[in-house]
């Protein structure tokens, strides 16, 4: 048994020895000690609830957060970093000590993660020659002004701080296309005051591949194989064995079931690895939300992007509530550790709103002129290339190609759509675009028409050899009867808080009609008599009308301006978790833009659902 009670950051404020590896054992400040660790990301989770998951991880038996660091939210444009509000690590580190736990850094700079592009900036793409992940001058230029501004915040939380170990990179060996990279990240890290442990993290099949000097190499398995902390052994010997990654659930796919991983074998698998004298990390204790456009998406046989939902089936759900996989392993946990848990926290009760009216729309027609200036250009630009934000270009959402045509025919995109766009002329929806549908008809029809282009960014590839390959929009030409389409207006749909401001003012706005087709933004109010309370928002056929209609089919959803993320009627997600900070007392305003057919109503619901499940093999 274990009594950690006085290995805590603020009773060993200005320690000098850090965390150690002794042969098989760590030692922290000389004291044997093993890593029980979870994983939550600040960036999924809104401030309000940080420390609300850090005393749930204390109580379930842990004694350290591990966190990715999102390049691409924190140097959104190139040059301009936040590290303010819901970003601000050095709050979220220092709040993480406060509650007793230690933790393990992971800034990547690539964190992979479910996360748009594995957390690189995708305006590190202008570049046609950009290799990602290597040491291309391009490439290391840019990662060493982004840690130049980054670990001037870590560096004071590791003596004086939480801080115990650094992870370099993240599962390199699974890529592996450039043997000096690793080198390179560590001594970008050492370079910079990093003085902590340093640690790797790969896959069984990469483990051999993804080491470097210096580091202590660390694996990441759901299922635990015969042989598989051996072969750690035989890649490094005589050291401690870290987990870094115990998956406690998996991530779902648009299209796809949501998975769940069984109680039961999870908190077997994990009293077997701690009977093998290993540490561990729980990958993930508390996944929370891809706010937002910045879910990932995979690449193996087709493209598939990840759903809004981070929910993971982690032990605390996406909304930070316990699950059976929590009370097991604090059972188990409480037999290893030699002085009793904190009492678990008191679960916030979730509110059912009930129906909100979305009383008035404006067609994206309407909204162009208005609001958006386009970018002119004789061919097309894919996003990350467009002269926006600074020369940032733009990241993600929609873009909007339109040039004029004389007559119809057959359209081909020859693969060049990225990643599915809705084609329309004049305002007439004709069909969609994607990696499996390449070609349309086009009607015929009398003078010159619009032929319009709305092109999804559904989230760039986060995982495996793809990456240089992540740009969006149209990444080249598009054919007409086999002529490429030439002089383009091109409108970026970024839908930044700017712009969803601009557009509450925006003439236009009128009463919903019973069957309406869109693209179109649709507003409604939400009225909150006390204290607001955490709900979930569910888009779903309306019954008010007696016009024959699905309901919402897919868009993005709104509220207060922030944006919660993605919907689509495939799922298997079915609602979008709504955090009770984002809602005031009174008028909530909430903003839907819906791509195809819209509902009138949207109900706010006390529970979630992630759609039929499917236990991973």
């Amino acid at each position: 048994r274990f009594n950690w009670s006085e290995l805590v950051p603020l009773r060993l404020w200005g320690r000098t020895l850090g965390l150690q590896t002794e042969h098989s054992q760590f030692v922290l400040e000389g004291m044997p000690f093993r890593i029980f660790g979870g994983s939550m990301h600040y960036f999924r989770v809104p401030r309000e609830y940080w420390e609300d998951r850090m005393l749930k991880m204390k109580a379930c038996g842990l004694n350290t957060l591990t966190t990715y660091v999102p390049w691409n939210l924190h140097e959104r444009d190139r040059g301009k970093f936040d590290f303010s509000r819901n970003l601000d690590l050095r709050a979220f580190l220092s709040l993480a000590a406060e509650n007793g736990l230690w933790v393990i850094l992971r800034p990547g700079p690539y964190i992979c993660s479910e996360w748009d592009l594995g957390g690189l900036p995708s305006w590190l793409l202008q570049d046609p020659e950009m290799q990602l992940r290597t040491t291309y001058k391009g490439f290391t230029e840019a990662v060493d002004a982004y840690f130049d501004h980054l670990m001037p915040i870590v560096v004071p939380l590791q003596a004086r701080g939480p801080i115990i170990a650094v992870q370099v990179e993240n599962e390199y060996g699974s890529y592996a296309k450039d043997p000096n990279y690793m080198a390179y990240v560590k001594m970008a890290l050492l370079n910079r005051g990093i003085v902590e442990m340093l640690m790797t993290s790969d896959n069984k099949n990469g483990l051999s591949y993804g080491l470097v000097e210096g580091a202590l190499a660390t694996v990441n398995f759901q299922k635990l194989e015969p042989g598989l902390l051996k072969h750690l052994d035989s890649v490094q010997r005589d050291q401690p064995k870290m987990v870094m990654e115990y998956w406690t659930g998996w991530f779902d796919n648009w299209g796809g079931p949501h998975y769940v991983f069984d109680a039961d074998e999870m908190v077997n698998t994990v009293a077997s690895i701690l009977k093998l004298g290993a540490s561990i990390n729980l990958y993930m204790f508390h996944g929370g939300t891809n706010f937002g456009f910045m879910n990932g998406a995979l690449e193996a046989d087709e493209y598939k992007s990840d759903v809004t939902s981070y929910d993971y089936d982690a032990v605390l759900t996406e909304a930070g509530d316990y699950t059976s996989k929590f009370f097991k392993l604090r059972q188990l946990f409480s037999m290893i550790i030699g002085q009793p848990l904190p009492l678990p926290p008191v679960i916030e009760s979730k509110a059912s709103y009930g129906a909100i009216l979305l009383h008035q729309y404006i067609s994206l027609w309407d909204v162009i002129p208005s609001l958006l200036q386009p970018v002119k250009s004789e061919f097309p630009i894919n996003m990350e290339n467009l002269h926006l934000n600074d020369s940032s270009g733009q990241s993600y959402g929609y873009v909007l190609y339109e040039t004029v045509i004389f007559g119809g025919g057959h359209l081909h995109s020859r693969n060049h759509v990225r990643d599915r766009a809705q084609v329309f002329v004049n305002t007439m929806y004709v069909g969609e675009l994607d990696y499996n549908i390449v070609e349309l008809s086009l009607p015929e029809g009398q003078g010159f028409r619009q032929l319009r282009l709305l092109v999804e960014n559904r989230g760039r590839v986060n995982y495996g050899l793809a990456l240089n390959e992540q740009r969006k929009g149209l990444i080249g030409d598009v054919f007409l009867n086999n002529t490429p389409l030439r002089n383009f207006k091109i409108y970026s749909l970024e839908m930044k808080p700017a712009f969803m401001k601009s557009l509450q003012r925006v003439a236009g706005w009128s009463a919903v009609p019973d069957y309406f087709v869109g693209p179109a933004f649709f507003r409604g109010r939400l009225w909150i008599e006390h204290q607001p309370q955490d709900t979930f928002l569910k888009l779903q056929a309306s019954p008010l009308s007696f016009v024959d209609q699905e309901g919402w089919e897919k868009g993005v959803v709104f509220v207060n301006g922030q944006n919660l993320g993605r919907y689509w009627k495939i799922g298997p997600q079915e609602t979008l978790y709504l955090p009770g900070p984002w809602l005031r007392k009174g008028s909530n305003e909430i903003v839907i833009f819906e791509e195809r057919t819209a509902g009138r109503i949207i109900q706010s619901v006390d529970i979630p659902y992630l759609g039929r499940t499917q236990y991973v093999d």
